[in-house]
């Protein structure tokens, strides 16, 4: 029997991975103020989150934000998947930037720095029977190491076509910045938004799931 999947995001990146692994999952918005999230957090601890425990908080937050939703008409049944991700340089904690002179900013400073860290968080609730049973999260991150000889011009041009705007790090490996990424140290997955072998991890050691039971796909089934 095919594991249903509900994932807690409406991007398009974690969409495309897990269509790639042979997921079709269900979407549902999440609606979750991150930032807000983060800072309450932040007033509750007494210092910053440090980045595994950004990714891991809101990744929860998401996945617990969707819980009681209807799709069309029916509650959820299956698993419920959060997930979000942050990038580190230089100790800093970076979300996305949303302004353009953020964007620039900060890739100004990885091309000067060279390379930082993206985490990705994840949780799984199984909500399988239209109600909430056990959850459970795990965090993912890889190094990337960014070109040395970036240009103004090319920060420039590629803060203006706005995709680094709305994504953590400003840059998505997947899209234009694919150029400007000279190595990865990690599970490339991660990278875009998603750790589809932690997810397979998820399922196995904590529900007995195994991967293929997810696959409903007309390529994965062979249809």
């Amino acid at each position: 029997m095919t594991v249903r999947l509900y994932l807690a995001s409406t991007s398009p990146a974690r969409l495309s991975l897990l269509r790639a692994a042979g997921v079709e999952p269900i979407l549902i918005s999440p609606g979750v103020d991150e930032d807000e999230a983060v800072a309450q957090e932040a007033l509750i601890l007494g210092r910053p989150l440090s980045a595994t425990e950004t990714v891991a908080l809101l990744a929860r937050a998401k996945a617990e934000a969707v819980i009681g939703s209807l799709v069309d008409g029916e509650p959820i049944d299956g698993f419920v998947l959060g997930g979000d991700s942050a990038f580190e340089i230089e100790g800093e904690v970076l979300g996305k930037p949303h302004d353009p002179v953020v964007a620039t900013q900060r890739w100004r400073q990885m091309a000067r720095v060279g390379s930082g860290v993206l985490f990705s968080g994840h949780h799984l609730i199984d909500h399988r029977g239209g109600r909430p049973h056990a959850g459970h999260s795990a965090t993912a991150s890889a190094e990337l190491t960014f070109a040395d000889d970036l240009s103004d011009s090319e920060i420039a041009h590629y803060v203006a076509s706005g995709e680094p705007l709305e994504v953590a790090g400003a840059f998505t490996i997947d899209g234009l910045a694919g150029a400007f990424i000279t190595n990865i140290v990690g599970t490339p997955s991660a990278v875009v938004g998603l750790s589809v072998p932690v997810l397979r991890r998820l399922f196995s050691e904590h529900f007995g799931i195994e991967w293929n039971q997810l696959w409903n796909s007309p390529a994965a089934r062979g249809l």
